[in-house]
């Protein structure tokens, strides 16, 4: 039971990793030249898609990581 738990916990930290650099952080380089950084923005469509996304990753991976504390 803990060699399909350990490959589940790579391939979601594996996943996990790809959705955060896939996410766009806003506002560069618009610091540089005078624009202001702390405009409220709403989430819409793929980006936020990757946000929910990341957070099941999350919740996920910690789950099979107590999981796997528990079984061994």
């Amino acid at each position: 039971m803990q060699t399909p738990l350990n490959i589940a916990q790579i391939i979601l930290s594996i996943a996990l990793i790809l959705v955060i650099l896939l996410q766009v952080r806003g506002g560069g380089l618009g610091g540089i030249f005078g624009q202001a950084d702390s405009v409220y923005r709403t989430r819409r469509g793929v980006e936020k898609t990757l946000f929910q996304l990341t957070i099941a990753l999350v919740v996920l991976f910690l789950i099979v990581s107590v999981i796997t504390l528990t079984v061994s």
